[in-house]
């Protein structure tokens, strides 16, 4: 009989039949085991593992977790960098992984590495090398030590973005003059979705049934309400230990459904950390054996979507008198509504239908405290005269980058004709 550590029950690791095999236990077994989990193995173990008794077939052990876990630092200088870049469907998530010589403080020690994109979508097959920029370092919460994960975006060997590099087009905007002067902070609300792996369907819902009435789901406790709690807390602090700025969890309306918010981000900064964070989301279901989902609308019904509001402010905003710069970059983003849905997510309009504290998707509007506007102005914003605004319209898999850059574009570069924005100021009520 042998002690091994091994995953609770979401992040079982599989074993082979023919490397191991479970024993039955005794309540005299399991309790020896429980005084020995408080005393000897007490530090090894952690919160998300609990200790079996395991019979070994040939005398040995599973060591998997050991390797895994195995601190490079004493040893060697090298280090193992992650690079990550966006796939060819704007949303999917690529990596592999790299040696480095020794640790790095900055992307710009890193070298530039490529990548087959014949076989991501992002180039032909007959020219098919796609080269990635690192652009931004984060601790790698898998791997620890100074291992690092590194936020990428693509290039051709030419040196021109290829079309699915929105970050490039984000670093011209947020590198303008007018822009950097008005120091624009994001607080984006990341929505998703656990689903289970064979059936596609979410966490905690009878398959193919509805779970019950919607709203007692949302930062509820309890086992018939709360699915993936343990998921969203590992993820919460994965990513507080990568250094992403990650303000707060909970759970949402939607059974089997979660949110956690990234920011106050400043620029392209904001865009950087969600990729990362979804990232490392990505890698903890994946363990978990359960299947992330970033869909708007991941089953369809008279329950909420998931989206991914984004919270915004600028300098002037956030200054005395700053109240009236709001009411402009409002009737500004009215102006440019069917542009900015254009660019909020696929499937979107499958989540914009006027229910479920949303707006219409062919409709501008904009409230104070309203959830079921595509603007809304937070009360205490309206009594203080200043503070920031939350554009309720991004979808949950919406490109970060492209979404605030299209707000600073849109509020603080562009300006409309003067009777375009007098239309505007009188159809939303609007003094400016």
């Amino acid at each position: 009989m042998a002690q091994i550590l091994a995953p609770s029950t979401q992040w079982q690791m599989r074993i082979t039949r023919n490397s191991v095999s479970s024993s039955p236990m005794t309540t005299k077994m399991w309790s020896s085991l429980l005084l020995k989990q408080n005393k000897k193995w007490s530090s090894k173990s952690s919160a998300k593992f609990q200790v079996f008794a395991v019979k070994s077939e040939n005398g040995t052990i599973n060591r998997m977790e050991d390797l895994l876990n195995l601190d490079l630092t004493p040893f060697t200088d090298k280090i193992i960098a992650e690079y990550i870049w966006i796939g060819g469907t704007g949303i999917d998530l690529r990596s592999k992984s790299r040696t480095i010589p020794k640790p790095v403080q900055h992307p710009s020690e890193l070298p530039k590495w490529n990548y087959d994109g014949s076989s991501t979508g992002q180039a032909p097959g007959e020219d098919s090398e796609v080269i990635l920029y690192p652009q931004a370092i984060f601790k790698d919460p898998f791997r620890g030590g100074n291992n690092i994960l590194v936020i990428c975006d693509t290039y051709t060997p030419a040196g021109e973005p290829i079309p699915t590099n929105k970050r490039h087009r984000a670093a011209e905007i947020f590198s303008n003059k007018k822009v950097v002067d008005e120091v624009p902070w994001y607080g984006i609300e990341q929505e998703y979705t656990l689903l289970q792996t064979n059936v596609k369907w979410p966490l905690g819902w009878p398959v193919g049934g509805y779970p019950g009435p919607q709203g007692p789901y949302y930062c509820s406790a309890g086992a018939d309400k709360s699915f993936g709690r343990d998921i969203s807390d590992a993820h919460y602090k994965a990513c507080l230990y990568a250094g992403i700025n990650v303000s707060g969890t909970n759970g949402e309306v939607m059974p089997g459904q979660w949110e956690y918010q990234v920011g106050p981000s400043v620029g392209i900064e904001a865009g950087d950390h969600i990729w990362c964070s979804r990232y490392i989301l990505e890698r903890i279901t994946e363990q978990a054996g359960v299947v992330l989902s970033l869909d708007p609308k991941p089953i369809e019904g008279d329950w909420n979507g998931a989206g991914c509001h984004t919270n915004y402010s600028t300098k002037s905003m956030r200054e005395d008198g700053g109240f009236e710069v709001i009411k402009k970059a409002i009737l500004n983003l009215s102006l440019r509504h069917k542009e900015h849905i254009s660019a909020y997510g696929e499937g979107n309009e499958r989540r914009l239908t006027g229910k479920h504290e949303t707006a219409s998707i062919n409709t501008f509007s904009w409230g104070v405290a309203n959830r079921g506007c595509s603007i809304r102005v937070g009360r205490e914003t309206e009594q203080k005269g200043k503070g920031y605004l939350e554009d309720r319209r991004p979808a949950s898999n919406m490109d970060p980058y492209t979404v605030i850059a299209l707000l600073a574009e849109t509020t603080i570069l562009w300006e409309p004709t003067l009777e375009a924005e007098a239309l505007a100021a009188q159809k939303l009520a609007l003094n400016v």
